[in-house]
């Protein structure tokens, strides 16, 4: 199937990158198992490639993202020398159109093994807010039904519940019941007659539902497709004009950035959201700030990490002066911000003590969250050398993880396990150990 023909194309971009063969070949490897699907090609496979053999297709992708990631800058099949993708990916579908093939695809359940090896992108074109907002596809209604403000509240009042599902128990079975709701409820309704003021209601809804959808996505480490729920949600946001949606979701693609260890994508995203919010409240602003501080501290931009902190310190003084805005960004949310910062600066003491205040005042309610941070903070205390202390926040973490169905829960309860392990002859390590046995899926103990 390959070519005898240098693949010249190729050969540029591998010199414009510096790699070794042996890194090429390794840079496409570590893709393939974020992907989920491990691969082991060495320096002859690179050496093939650059010689005109076509990679298989399912492996091409892989490549263009390892070059992207190490350039900079998005790559294509073309510039690369590969045959286009069939079925022409690269066309945008329309808003309704498209919403309705991502839900359809999340529900389906012999789908799931599709998306969750979806393809986290560093390369992911954002539309820009002057590109999207006051764009939609023009609506094709297909039925005589018209909406008001009571269908928007009702979007609304879901959401709502469906996140405070997320908060108390996880994202893997609240998922598929957004995905169901933006198929078949949201997207209908997206299509039905109303008034201008109504549609862009709608829409803004629509687009909450699918940053919430794309969130929960990212809860179980399936990236790819978090990403594409962000894009859409974006697109919904602009055409109704949603500047907080809009940034929010921006927001929330530089966490998954930064989760992912890709800081310089993270600041980018979060630059975005701070300059599309120009007239932000100082919630929002603190919001920004603590994401944009997190974000330098990761690419070692420490006078701006701290800057940042500042900011988002006095921002959220100013806003709990304002009362408390339950549910949106809060001391917890800061606390957490101020130990990453510390922890990417090499305080791992002081990012224990923020953890610490952090898990001290978050709400209740937000059970998924306290089962990772403790986690997180347990490998800290683990970290100085703080063995008791850690097996003790682990026990923390293990009160409430049976009730949590996380992917990002079990694998911070995976972590739990493989650095325990040296420390068995520990009481209170054995002890954390054979409890965990119980309540842990046993592919979490391997």
């Amino acid at each position: 199937m390959g070519t005898r023909e240098p693949n010249r194309h190729l050969e540029r971009l591998y010199r414009q990158t510096g790699w070794t063969l042996r890194q090429f070949a390794q840079a496409v490897n570590r893709i393939g198992t974020e992907r989920g699907t491990p691969l082991k090609y060495r320096e002859p496979s690179a050496h093939q490639w650059r010689r005109g053999h076509m990679p298989k297709e399912e492996v091409r992708p892989l490549i263009l993202e390892a070059l992207a990631r190490k350039l900079g800058r998005p790559v294509t099949h073309a510039e690369a020398g590969f045959p286009a993708p069939a079925g022409n990916p690269g066309a945008a579908p329309r808003t309704v159109d498209g919403l309705l093939d991502l839900g359809r695809e999340d529900m389906d359940p012999s789908r799931r093994s599709v998306l969750g090896i979806s393809l986290f992108s560093v390369a992911l074109t954002v539309p820009n807010w002057p590109d999207v907002v006051g764009r939609m596809d023009t609506i094709q209604t297909g039925q005589a039904r018209r909406i008001g403000m009571p269908e928007v509240n009702m979007v609304v009042a879901m959401t709502e519940r469906v996140s405070e599902l997320d908060d108390q128990f996880g994202g893997r079975h609240a998922r598929p019941m957004a995905a169901a709701f933006l198929v078949n409820t949201v997207a209908p309704y997206l299509r039905a007659e109303a008034s201008e003021s109504v549609r862009k209601e709608m829409m803004s809804a629509a687009a909450d539902l699918c940053y919430l959808t794309g969130y929960m996505a990212v809860d179980e480490g399936i990236h790819g497709l978090a990403q594409r729920y962000y894009l859409k949600a974006l697109e919904l946001a602009g055409a109704a004009e949603d500047h907080l949606t809009y940034c929010t979701t921006l927001r929330g693609m530089s966490v998954q950035a930064v989760d992912l260890r890709h800081g310089r994508q993270a600041k980018r995203l979060a630059d975005a959201a701070a300059a599309a919010s120009p007239q932000a409240g100082p919630r929002m602003r603190a919001f920004l700030a603590g994401q944009q501080a997190h974000a330098s501290a990761q690419i070692g931009e420490h006078g701006d990490a701290l800057t940042y902190l500042r900011e988002a310190e006095v921002a959220m003084d100013k806003a709990e002066c304002r009362g408390k805005a339950f549910g949106s960004y809060d001391p917890a949310a800061l606390n957490y911000h101020i130990s990453q910062v510390r922890y990417e600066l090499g305080d791992v003491a002081g990012s224990i003590k923020a953890m610490q205040e952090s898990d001290k005042v978050r709400y209740s309610v937000y059970r998924r969250a306290r089962v990772r941070h403790r986690a997180t903070l347990a490998e800290r205390q683990l970290e100085i050398g703080h063995l008791e202390a850690a097996c003790a926040t682990w026990n923390l973490a293990l009160d409430d993880y049976p009730m949590v169905q996380s992917g990002r829960a079990d694998q911070r309860m995976k972590t739990m396990f493989r650095l325990i392990r040296p420390h068995l002859k520990n009481h209170a390590a054995r002890q954390l150990y054979e409890r965990a046995r119980l309540v842990a899926p046993a592919s979490l103990l391997t």
